[in-house]
């Protein structure tokens, strides 16, 4: 008689118990083990030869490889249902690693024009000046078939956007990479894999800031790539190449982090509707861009593509830069603080942040206003928010 397949284990499951074979046993530790060392041993010199031969998966030097860091890739890799995954000092690490594993001189990589400002700025800035060409589309995809040409290499899209929360259909993008030969990437920061797993859809590399959901406690920096070993390969090598390697005490945090990913996202998606029909229905807020909200309009998209949506939304307010400014000043319990995902609850102006640096073009094609006001929800209780929005916007 057959085996019957074992039953796919939930993410919650996933996230606390992948890539933790070590756990069993007698007098084995339930916590990973932090390897500190920056190099190991080799037993002889017939091993190393294996090793630089390609033929040893043995560990050398922790920029090429660490047992504290492959299980956090191995934790990432399962909830991203991807063969492989690396981990990075930065999301930016992540991010600049994967596009130029794929990416050379005289390239072009079509992007979606809503995307976090440090990504944008990478592409506007450092590609242009290593001769690689990004040409945007909106996040709606519209005219996207006119960006091609025979140098494009790859679609590149962030869904949700950062700030304003628009979504890309995932199943279109996917399949117009795959029509024209394009290796598809996406920045999966915001939804995390709990609510939404492009590699299912076909796409080839996802990233992400890890400092954000997947650390969840504002208390690293890191970032990931999943997606398959080919292109895993590849990444992990340009990144053994720039030096964007993690710290075994930053995958230490992060491990911790990920085990607690589900219950921390269910309650701060809960936490962010509660928060986004109170600001809806306010007098001083002009527009709320939540896809959670009929009002969005990526709504539907949103109940179809994701499991949740999501923790992150921005709104506008009436008076502009004055109230928003205003507002975040007033603010007590949400912190006014830069990056997101965490347990607390953060303001910030994107102008200031996220999308400085920027024209009044760039602004308005990225959906960003001076009243623009961002919002990371995190696991306070739901009134006590409210309570401090009420005030704050009195």
């Amino acid at each position: 008689m057959k085996n019957k397949p074992a039953r796919q284990q939930g993410a919650q499951t996933t996230a606390i118990h992948a890539g933790e074979a070590a756990r069993h046993g007698v007098s084995a530790p339930v916590d990973t083990p932090i390897v500190r060392s920056s190099t190991f041993t080799f037993p002889n010199t017939r091993e190393m030869r294996r090793w630089a031969e390609g033929k040893s998966k043995a560990y050398i030097y922790t920029r090429y490889g660490n047992p504290t860091l492959a299980v956090a890739e191995a934790k990432i890799a399962a909830l991203e249902g991807t063969e492989a995954a690396v981990v990075t000092a930065s999301g930016m690490a992540a991010i600049s690693s994967a596009l130029l594993a794929v990416l050379k001189a005289g390239d072009e990589v079509i992007s979606t024009a809503q995307l976090y400002g440090g990504t944008y700025r990478l592409m506007r800035d450092i590609l242009t000046d290593l001769g690689i060409r990004t040409r945007l589309v909106e996040a709606d995809l519209a005219g996207i078939a006119d960006c091609l040409s025979p140098r494009t290499k790859a679609l590149y899209v962030e869904t949700p956007t950062n700030p304003t929360l628009r979504l890309v259909d995932l199943r279109k993008a996917a399949a117009f990479a795959k029509q024209h030969g394009l290796v598809s990437m996406i920045d999966n920061t915001f939804a995390t894999p709990l609510l939404q797993q492009p590699a299912a859809l076909g796409y080839d590399l996802v990233v992400h800031s890890a400092t954000k959901y997947l650390g969840g406690h504002s208390d690293l920096i890191a970032g990931a790539v999943a997606g398959s070993r080919k292109w895993i390969a590849r990444v992990r090598t340009m990144i053994i190449s720039l030096g964007g390697s993690m710290d075994p005490q930053t995958a230490h945090l992060l491990i911790r982090g990920i085990r607690t990913l589900g219950v921390r996202v269910e309650r701060q998606c809960a936490n962010a509707l509660t928060v986004a029909k109170f600001l809806e229905r306010h007098p001083k807020v002009a527009r709320v861009h939540y896809p959670g909200l009929a009002s969005h309009p990526d709504h539907a998209l949103a109940k179809k593509q994701m499991r949740g949506f999501g923790s992150m939304l921005a709104f506008d307010l009436k008076g502009g830069l004055p109230a928003a400014s205003r507002f975040c000043d007033r603010v007590r319990l949400f912190l006014l603080a830069a990056s997101l995902g965490g347990v607390e609850s953060l303001v910030v102006l994107p102008i200031y942040t996220s999308h400085y640096n920027m024209s009044q073009e760039e602004l308005r094609r990225a959906g960003v206003s001076p009243g623009t006001v961002r919002v990371s929800v995190g696991l306070e209780d739901a009134a006590d928010l409210i309570a401090d929005l009420r005030q704050a916007l009195a």
